[in-house]
């Protein structure tokens, strides 16, 4: 068979790959010797920036299919019919660690699912935790700043992270999540995904209704504790990236099953707390599990740079019949997110093959960074015209829906929202095993002894109020193995 000519990037070939243009067998190298400079100045460009959070992943392609019949709550082609299927992309990660950092690491971890649909796209961008640290976008930038490096320093601090934890109670459902067994998940195989958000569903009859979406690990759940995943970090940081690409290698494909909470209009008027609270969860029992599909990873991408470190997920990549709640966190995301792959990746990273949707693309927007005209070529770039035939189609017409409030303030608490303490407290009491209790004590003290400065005493006492207007034991607990004296303040503070 012949073999292929080594070429440069315009397709010409050419022979001298390993030894430059010198003069003479010793001499300076020659600036004319552009085989050298092609390739050396693609090189050094071969990095795009990394992702500000979740920047180590590890993605795989796979197909989801529709099991249950959900029509009448959703107008989306994807959920018009059992047996409904199409072909997704997903990406998991962890937060705050740097692309080179461990991926055992005592983190949430994303969990970003891109379904390639004949209605377009549908990103679900979520974690693999039901809440969220915080309720409000604004306070994200200031939250992630925490879980980086401090700035003089470059190094990760407890201090500050539990000074902003101590600052904002809010965070206390995700905390106590983080500090389980849960933070130090086996590997992506082994662990639940949720949209985390509220979002709406649309049916053909224009009704709408809350949703929230869980995908259930088939493989069963499966934790590292605090010392395992410690060990794994050291002997291998790529634990979970070998796991993942190991498993659909030889076949053993990692599959999650879907399910949807529903809650109408009515109800959500009447829910006990703020249902678009993504520091809050819905009970099971009052609304439950309902299922959906399945999603099956079986295939991985054939170079990690294009399709995984390239993919780009937005919640803003919504489908007809699929839309957005009143969450204030989400409604920051839908900006924050495709905005940052716009500078990150390009503004036309939606014309990358891991991001490009497989059906029809057809609208006005052109050129830019790393423009490909192959769909559009000479169409005209403006709307309306009179040489093509791209007509918008009144059936996706938006969803028309009256607002509670006509006041515009920035608002800090609604109804109950300042309630930080019941659901982490359930959590604590129902959803843990006694062993669950001591990890996540053990955990806690571990990280919260690495709080220093002369501000010590107050962050770890602000924080042990919060723990002990949780459930009594658990402040008590954390405060014994932290050796401090609880006084009658801190028990006042706390009821």
């Amino acid at each position: 068979m012949d073999s292929k000519k080594l070429t440069l990037s315009n397709g010409a070939p050419y022979f001298e790959h390993q030894d430059s243009q010198t003069v003479g067998p010793r001499g300076p190298v020659l600036l004319q010797d552009f085989i050298l400079q092609e390739n050396l100045a693609h090189f050094v460009r071969e990095r795009i920036p990394e992702r500000i959070v979740h920047a180590k992943g590890s993605g795989a392609y796979g197909t989801f299919t529709v099991t249950h019949d959900i029509s009448q709550y959703t107008k989306a082609k994807l959920f018009s019919k059992v047996g409904n299927s199409c072909r997704m992309f997903a990406r998991f990660s962890t937060v705050g660690g740097e692309k080179g950092s461990a991926d055992t690491a005592r983190d949430p971890r994303g969990f970003a699912l891109k379904f390639y649909t004949e209605d377009g796209n549908w990103d679900l961008v979520g974690n693999n935790t039901p809440v969220f640290f915080i309720k409000d976008a604004k306070k994200f930038p200031d939250f992630i700043h925490t879980q980086k490096r401090v700035p003089k320093t470059n190094l990760k601090s407890a201090t500050m992270m539990w000074d902003f934890w101590s600052h904002n109670p809010e965070s206390l459902h995700q905390v106590l999540i983080l500090m389980s067994d849960r933070g130090t998940p086996h590997g992506y195989r082994h662990m639940h995904g949720f949209g985390s958000h509220t979002f709406a569903m649309i049916n053909d009859k224009n009704e709408r209704v809350w949703v929230k979406f869980h995908f259930k690990t088939k493989q069963g759940i499966k934790n590292f504790t605090d010392a395992e995943a410690v060990k794994m970090a050291g002997e291998n940081p790529d634990f979970a990236q070998e796991d993942l690409c190991n498993a659909i290698e030889n076949g053993d494909f990692p599959k999650w099953t879907l399910f949807i909470q529903v809650m109408t209009e009515e109800q959500a008027k009447d829910f006990r707390w703020n249902p678009f609270d993504v520091t809050k969860v819905w009970f099971h029992d009052d609304y439950p599990m309902i299922e959906v599909g399945e999603m099956e990873l079986n295939e991985v991408p054939v170079n990690y740079f294009a399709h995984v470190e390239q993919s780009a997920f937005s919640p803003s990549s919504l489908i007809n019949g699929i839309s957005f709640s009143p969450d204030k966190m989400l409604q920051g995301r839908l900006f924050s997110y495709p905005d940052a792959h716009r500078y990150r990746v390009g503004v036309n990273a939606h014309l990358l093959e891991v991001n490009r949707c497989p059906f029809a693309v057809n609208n006005y927007q052109r050129d830019g960074f790393m423009a490909d005209s192959s769909e559009y070529q000479d169409k005209p770039n403006y709307f309306p015209n009179s040489f093509d035939d791209v007509k918008p189609d009144p059936s996706y017409k938006n969803y028309e829906y009256e607002l509670d409030s006509a006041h515009v303030a920035s608002y800090n608490r609604n109804e109950n929202d300042d309630d930080h303490y019941t659901q982490p407290g359930l959590l604590y009491t129902k959803s843990m095993t006694a062993e669950d209790r001591d990890h996540l004590i053990s955990n806690i003290v571990g990280s919260m002894k690495g709080i220093t400065g002369p501000k010590k005493d107050e962050i770890i006492n602000r924080q042990l109020c919060h723990f002990f207007r949780t459930n009594i034991e658990l402040g008590m607990k954390v405060a014994s193995q932290l050796h401090v004296n609880i006084d009658a303040n801190m028990m006042n503070h706390s009821k």
